[in-house]
């Protein structure tokens, strides 16, 4: 066994990797970006290598860069990941020549499984069911369009190269073959630089089913079955093993079959073979067809691990240190069921857009396994993947498992970037998920419902407001109140393009009445909690003008700063104190000339400092209060000339 072993990844697989070389007594060596010099794998591991600049071009992508990094650190293997490099076999050829260990299958396999047509071709000789379709070499249009006739409308074309659902169209009519078909070469010429397309068979109530599969070279196991069908844009969201309303007949044929796939190729290390189930009948025997195999280890991997014991890392390391499959295929087997959700920095109510932030809070709930690689006060930047963690739960049966998958995700907690956390919970509480009743349409035909997010309930507003207003912070008793504390304030929060406003009324240190809407919320803490109308305070965080309180995954709203919402909506010459404060700066003298949005002075309020600005261009005639001294609301600051002055 090597004693060092380079990660040549980033984030959460990279954090992963390195987690179980320690656990083995091995040394990790890290490689980073620029931006990556304070991410958290490269803390994690005993020494970091830099690569260069941000883009995975000039870095993660630099398999030369990575390669002298390991030989310079005195690593004897190099540890993919996923992504980036990992299914590349001219790197894996020139790790080998460079006298290294790749963890991971040969060039020869990455080779076989490269390309979608030549693997099918591949795997329908070593008896593996395939979808019916065209996969052969001719790219004529009368040919391929001949091909889908025979093979019966609705058919898929599909780029041979590539994933991701790039390249692929979905044909329901012949007269719609043409120029479905010049789209997807287009794409595929685009993403992969190879216009090659293959034609099958559209299945009419598709899962998606893969098989996770060990080996040595020589044998090969499985691992039994993962559902990924929910599915966006052919993109998973939440995983699953085993597969709901799997069949011992049906696990069997599958995973032979996939072993079978592996075998084929003297497959080493770990893949997954993906399969697409017609469960129009539900699941059975003879509807199951290869799509196509993943040669490195999968983002949902987790799961398998959960329901079988297996550190399918440690199997990666010991398989390529030389060793023999470390089990049998007879000792392996399932123990219950597991969930692995998706949270990715993203703007669902935008169409999933990746989203950028500072992660200002993070926080994940004890009883599920979280694979992150970030923390609080990292940055999700548009450089990589805005993936922020995957969220694993298991339990002895489904029922079980999804309901702790769903208060995994009531009790994650993030702030600082919008998520898709809502979505997944959404999702997790669907009804048809529920009863395991899936397919990869599921999402799209509930989309509307599974997006919408929720209103706040008065209790989440209550407690945001206390929150902007710096009255939930823990304060020692004899504390009490200062004399020129409000006894009533009004605190103004945005929630989009709508403003809500909210007064409270302090009736003691522990004790407060929240108005909004008509209606009264009671706050009290007792036993050093806030409770609202009897329910727990569920937690809020504050950065950046923002308070999101940690209720329906989070609810998010903005702090509107009354000054500079009342100095930009004055339509007098004098700017007023809109509330009690201390006013700590004045930046401005008489005569001088001041432009729309220049600060003029600086209150602190609510443990806050305010910038007043000036609501139009002008010239200051007067500075009315004194820098230092308390002001009440409604007190004049600074007035400016009449406007048709001088």
């Amino acid at each position: 066994m090597f004693d060092s072993v380079l990660i040549a990844n980033r984030g959460e697989i990279a954090c992963r990797v390195i987690a179980t070389a320690r656990a083995m007594g091995m040394r990790s060596v890290a490689v980073h970006s620029d931006a990556d010099a304070g991410a958290r794998h490269v803390a994690m591991a005993d020494r970091a290598v830099r690569i260069g600049p941000p883009p995975p071009a000039e870095s993660y992508l630099r398999g030369d860069a990575i390669i002298e990094a390991a030989l310079a650190t005195g690593c004897g293997a190099i540890h993919p990941g996923y992504g980036f490099l990992s299914e590349n076999p001219d790197f894996v050829e020139a790790v080998e020549a460079a006298g290294l260990t790749f963890v991971g299958p040969s060039a020869e396999a990455i080779r076989a499984m490269g390309l979608k047509d030549a693997a099918k071709a591949a795997m329908e000789a070593a008896g593996v069911p395939v979808v019916p379709g065209y996969h052969g070499e001719s790219q004529d249009d009368a040919h391929l369009s001949g091909a889908a006739e025979a093979i019966g409308y609705p058919v898929l074309i599909k780029a041979v190269a590539g994933g991701g659902g790039k390249g692929m169209r979905r044909v329901d009519r012949p007269e719609d073959f043409a120029g479905a078909l010049a789209s997807a070469r287009a794409e595929a010429q685009g993403a992969f630089a190879n216009p090659a397309v293959l034609i099958e068979k559209f299945v009419a109530k598709p899962r998606h089913i893969e098989v996770q599969v060990f080996g040595d070279g020589a044998r090969a196991v499985h691992l039994f079955e993962r559902d990924c069908s929910l599915q966006r844009r052919h993109q998973k969201v939440i995983e699953e093993a085993p597969a709901p309303g799997m069949t011992e007949e049906m696990r069997h044929a599958m995973g032979e079959a996939a072993v079978r796939a592996a075998e084929a190729i003297g497959y080493r290390g770990a893949g997954t073979v993906e399969f697409i189930v017609d469960a129009s009948e539900g699941l059975r025997p003879n509807r199951f067809y290869f799509m196509e195999m993943n040669t490195r280890l999968q983002v949902e991997h987790p799961v398998t691990e959960a329901v079988t014991g297996v550190d399918l890392v440690e199997w990666q390391f010991r398989v390529a240190a030389g060793e023999a499959l470390p089990a049998r295929q007879e000792d392996l087997s399932l123990s219950g069921h597991a969930f692995e959700a998706r949270l990715y920095a993203e703007d669902v109510g935008k169409g999933f857009l990746p989203a950028t932030g500072r992660l200002s809070h993070l926080a994940f709930p004890a009883a599920a396994r979280a694979d992150t690689g970030v923390r609080a006060g990292d940055a999700i930047t548009p450089h990589y993947d805005p993936m922020i963690a995957k969220l694993i739960v298991h339990g002895p049966t489904r029922d079980v498992a999804l309901g702790k998958l769903r208060r995994a995700l009531d009790e994650t907690q993030v702030a600082g970037t919008v998520t898709n956390l809502a979505f997944l919970g959404a999702l997790a509480r669907h009804a048809g998920f529920a009863a395991g009743d899936v397919d990869t349409g599921l999402i799209d035909r509930d989309r509307a419902a599974l997006v919408a997010a929720p209103e706040p309930a008065p209790e989440t507003v209550a407690e945001a407001a206390l929150a902007a207003a710096g009255l939930l912070e823990a304060r020692a008793p004899e504390t009490g109140f200062t004399l020129w504390a409000p006894l009533r304030r009004r605190v103004a929060l945005g929630r989009g393009e709508a403003e809500i406003g909210v007064q409270i009324r302090a009736e003691g240190p522990d004790a407060h009445v929240v108005e909004l809407d008509g209606r009264e919320v009671r706050a009290a803490r007792r036993d050093g909690r806030w409770r609202l109308d009897g329910r727990p305070a569920v937690g809020a965080h504050m950065g950046d003008g923002v308070v999101t309180v940690f209720a329906d995954h989070g609810q998010s709203f903005a702090i509107v700063d009354p000054l500079e919402r009342g100095a930009a909506a004055h339509g007098a010459d004098v700017i007023e104190a809109p509330m009690p404060g201390l006013l700590r700066e004045v930046l401005v003298a008489p005569g001088d000339r001041v432009a729309e949005g220049q600060r003029l002075a600086v209150l602190e309020a609510m443990k806050m400092e305010h910038a007043l600005t000036a609501w139009r261009d002008g010239v200051v005639a007067e500075v009315l209060a004194a820098p230092g001294g308390q002001v009440e609301a409604g007190a004049a600051l600074i007035r400016l000339e009449e406007a048709g002055d001088g």
